[in-house]
């Protein structure tokens, strides 16, 4: 066992990362921990991943993942093979890394206060195994001041040891999208807001020879926090933003696509204008989570923050937005709902991922389960135990099954295997005048119509 990272000369510590002789531990091995572990595993360092879900563990050892992120299953299987990732349920294992990071999550209470049990519970067992020497970086998203006033109390309770004294302790905010999580690891910006000064220099140095990046180190932990609020804040009101205009748009009967494109060629402050783009709703564990953190936060703070409620509020009206588009579609072709047949592709809350937590696609597809219509749904990303969390309608094999004689074709999710078979061989196998909504915008409305469907996007 070595002395660990912490409390070293700048000089040792790069040594140590370079040479790629420190242990990490990641605990927590869901979304986040799994991508992480697998990517340092992948670049040389050996990776033990600790959760208490025994068939998590076990999945891991045998070279699987259950995170269904592009490429991940690949990395996995092959560090494991090496044998440079392997998991455990066993937090002893924390002594012999010199590298702790903490993933575990918080989910919302039902005032969407955060629940940071798991957090604790984490902290508790780190600290039973913790050594002179060790970094602990927590990655998980929580309100500011949790690594100073919850995390750091336990730690040093626990271990008798002091963090910025005889172990490192640091936040790092984890900004990955899903589905170019593995890419976005290895290029955004590290944050860094460390309880001192060598705790953050250590963490530098890990992420710089870890992943080849630089990190944006600031003041203290709670700064760090702060920052992964902020992120999600911004991205959940923007989409709210381009939803707003996508309506406007609908009823101008213009295509708010090329109205943001153009709209995003103008010079402000240091960047242009970045409007996103407009959906069928907004869903995952982060934006639909954060700006609810942010806005309790507020409360507690004594303010009466507009933003977040402002974002949530809208972002949750477009799945009833899109079954209202889509029933106007069916009604101007003569059709009613009840009387319909409904494909629907894609449940995932994202394009090209199989997570359907929180997903905005689950709202749609009650709606139009209420509505008595006939419904087929097919997924090839998400597997059948994940697709009871949205519908109980089995999901159909393949698309061609799903879309045989529709009414109406709604795209959920934007997946590139639905762009892998011709518009025109799904118009051939659907009722005539068929509807294609489109959910996601991820389709040329010129390609739709010429294949025969009457088609129809968000603002589109």
């Amino acid at each position: 066992m070595s002395r660990g990272a912490f409390g070293r000369s700048d000089a040792e510590i790069d040594l140590l990362v370079r040479g790629m002789r420190s242990g990490i531990a990641v605990v927590g091995f869901g979304y986040i921990g799994t991508v992480i572990g697998a990517v340092l595993a992948d670049r040389g360092w050996p990776v033990t991943g600790i959760d208490v879900r025994q068939h998590v563990v076990d999945e891991i050892n045998q070279g699987k993942s259950h995170v269904p992120e592009p490429g991940l299953g690949d990395i996995v299987a092959s560090s494991v093979e090496v044998g440079r990732l392997r998991a455990t349920t066993d937090f002893s294992v924390v002594a012999d890394n010199d590298f702790i990071i903490v993933t575990v999550g918080t989910p919302l209470g039902p005032d969407y206060e955060p629940i940071v049990d798991d957090i604790k519970a984490a902290a508790r067992a780190v600290g039973e195994h913790l050594r002179p020497g060790h970094l602990v970086i927590l990655k998980s998203t929580v309100p500011p001041d949790t690594t100073e006033t919850l995390v750091q109390p336990i730690l040093e309770e626990v271990s008798g040891l002091k963090a910025g004294v005889d172990f490192g302790l640091a936040f790092c905010p984890e900004r990955l999208a899903e589905g170019q999580a593995i890419r976005e690891l290895t290029s955004i910006p590290v944050v860094v807001g460390a309880v001192d000064e060598r705790s953050a220099r250590s963490c530098a140095t890990l992420w710089r020879h870890a992943l080849g990046l630089e990190s944006i180190v600031v003041e203290d932990p709670r700064t760090a926090e702060m920052v992964k609020l902020a992120d999600n804040l911004w991205i959940d009101l923007n989409i709210a933003m381009a939803n707003e205009l996508a309506k406007v748009c609908d009823r101008l009967d213009m295509d708010v696509l090329q109205v943001i494109a153009a709209a995003n060629s103008m010079p402000k402050g240091m960047h242009n204008v970045n409007i996103l783009s407009p959906s069928m709703g907004v869903g995952g564990y982060c934006l639909t989570k954060d700006p609810w953190f942010v806005n309790h936060l507020g409360e507690n703070l004594g303010l009466e923050l507009r933003v977040p409620r402002t974002s949530r509020t809208v972002n949750d009206t477009m799945p009833s937005y899109t079954y209202g588009l889509l029933t106007q579609l069916l009604a101007d072709q003569g059709k009613a709902i009840e009387n319909s047949k409904i494909a629907v592709l894609g449940i995932a809350f994202k394009n090209n991922t199989g997570d359907c937590r929180l997903t905005p696609t689950k709202y749609v597809v009650e709606l139009l389960e209420g509505s008595g219509c006939q419904l087929t749904v097919h997924d090839p990303w998400v597997p059948d135990e994940e697709a009871h969390t949205v519908t109980k309608i089995p999901l159909s094999p393949d698309i061609e099954s799903a879309v045989k004689d529709a009414d109406a074709l709604v795209v959920l999710a934007g997946h590139r295997e639905f762009h892998q078979i011709p518009l025109v061989r799904l118009a051939d196998l659907a009722a005539d005048r068929c509807v294609f909504l489109d959910g996601r915008n991820s389709f040329d409305p010129a390609a739709a119509r010429a294949a025969g469907f009457v088609y129809k996007g968000i603002g589109r």
